[in-house]
């Protein structure tokens, strides 16, 4: 009883802080058994008038999905086609197009999620000022962002607002993991993990909790950002869970992959980490996002300006599924687009769930 008890009391306690949260409010060693379970959230406290998003009515027996589509070759995207150049299937079998929009003005709610674990520690500076750059382009009236960051802890560096001024603001908490005390002063050992290395990276958790607690319940596009070299160490969760979460929050996983070479080759080489773009890859493909590799001729700035240009070039489709049953079975969708050269970025399925899953 007692277990059950301490168990309530953290994840009350996680409640609180999120109700309490405000722009200039950082989160601080969030304890992963204080994350809530994937079906909670927290309900946002209601705004003035004036800033409240336009109503969208939804139908709760429409599928609506949000997608991109580019060129095979090159990957330019492919902004001006109409619904007969598409076909939807759910499960295999096709379905009837109900609605079909090109979407470029629906609002956005973003989350930006920050690794500042020590192996990102020398790329800190680099992402506060490309992201500061990055919300003064891309918010615009009515869009919405918080910003995250992840290393051994969780924390919130500034919850939802359409406030550039806010969100840039929060860029000046980004701080990386301490360096523990030995770090560097001990020889490397015989294995790839250098003598008191760091653990922790909690990605995965960053994730769940961002879906969980942010975005489910929002109304049009909505997007996690994650700025990492892909490792995590220590989630309560998995890469599975941390789809799903999305999935069901109708979130698009961007994933940048930045990896600072340098440090791997000062404790212990590569093989001691920075090889997570193959998990980013699948985060980001199951739920209509896509994966950025950072390089000295493809710089964070140039990233960031990719990711607008195509959260403002999207398309959105809608149907009324032939399996009307809400088991909250998992459905798979497949969106064919009728020119071979182009290909469709979307997610790949939706739950079924009794309040509509999509």
């Amino acid at each position: 009883m007692a277990l059950n008890d301490n168990h309530n009391q953290m994840r009350s306690s996680l409640r609180r802080l999120f109700q309490l949260a405000g722009a200039a409010a950082l989160f601080s060693t969030l304890a992963l058994a204080q994350f809530e379970p994937p079906h909670s959230r927290v309900p946002h406290q209601d705004k003035p008038e004036d800033d409240q998003a336009p109503t969208i009515k939804v139908d709760v027996n429409l599928v609506s999905i949000l997608y991109s589509v580019k060129a095979k070759k090159g990957g330019a995207l492919i902004p001006n086609l109409e619904q007969k150049d598409f076909t939807v299937f759910e499960d295999g079998k096709e379905q009837k197009i109900q609605r079909f929009t090109r979407e470029t003005d629906l609002p956005i709610t973003l989350g930006l999620l920050i690794d500042v674990s020590l192996s990102q520690m020398n790329l800190v500076d680099i992402e506060r000022q490309a992201a500061s750059s990055f919300f003064e382009n891309v918010i615009r009236k009515k869009d919405e962002a918080f910003v995250i960051s992840f290393g051994k802890d969780i924390n919130l560096l500034q919850d939802m607002t359409g406030s550039v001024r806010q969100l840039t603001g929060s860029m000046r908490d980004l701080q990386p993991d301490a360096m523990p005390p030995m770090m560097g002063r001990v020889p490397v050992n015989n294995g790839p993990v250098p003598q008191g290395a760091p653990k922790g990276t909690l990605l995965y958790d960053a994730v769940v909790l961002a879906s969980n607690e942010k975005l489910t319940g929002e109304v049009g596009r909505k997007a996690l950002i994650l700025i990492t070299d892909g490792d995590d160490e220590g989630s309560t969760y998995d890469r599975k869970a941390a789809i799903q979460a999305a999935q069901k929050a109708d979130a698009i996983i961007f994933s940048i992959y930045y990896v600072d070479r340098g440090f791997y080759s000062r404790y212990g080489g590569l093989s001691f980490g920075g090889g997570g773009e193959g998990e980013l890859k699948k985060m980001s493909d199951e739920t209509g996002g896509q994966v950025f590799t950072v390089s000295g001729k493809h710089p964070l700035s140039e990233v960031f300006k990719e990711i607008q240009e195509e959260l403002r070039n999207q398309y959105s489709v809608a149907y009324s599924p032939d399996n009307a049953t809400r088991d909250g079975g998992f459905r798979r969708i497949e969106i064919k687009v009728d020119n071979p050269d182009y290909r469709v970025q979307s997610r790949n399925g939706y739950y079924a769930t009794q309040n509509g899953g999509q």
